[in-house]
């Protein structure tokens, strides 16, 4: 499996965008999207079961990011809303290769860069 993440760019804040991250190769399993703010850690922020039936999305962005999923296109989706300055970060998308329990994402994409202007 390769990924690709589109969508990100300059934003002001209180606007959105929508990442998208399309999978090439093979069916994929759990899903993520994960962020590195400017010399910070990466973290966490979405995931999505295979079904998308079962999501989670960290604390401090509860309420402006929603993260989906269309098997059909193999394409995991983040929308992001009302973005704040302490949004900006590079937003990787990682998959699993395999149904294991707890996901482990084996299969990173590049990383797509999301800047909020205040």
């Amino acid at each position: 499996v390769q990924l690709q993440a589109f969508g990100g760019g300059l934003v002001q804040a209180g606007g959105s965008l929508r990442l998208s991250c399309v999978a090439s190769g093979r069916t994929f399993y759990d899903a993520a999207w994960f962020r590195q703010p400017p010399e910070r850690e990466r973290e966490p922020v979405a995931t999505i079961s295979w079904s998308g039936g079962r999501t989670f999305v960290r604390d401090s962005v509860k309420g402006r990011f929603f993260i989906s999923r269309d098997n059909a296109k193999n394409t995991v989706y983040l929308r992001m809303d009302s973005l704040k300055p302490g949004d900006t970060a590079v937003y990787y998308c990682a998959v699993s290769s395999r149904p294991t329990a707890p996901p482990q994402y084996d299969i990173w994409g590049q990383g797509t860069q999301v800047t909020v202007s205040s």
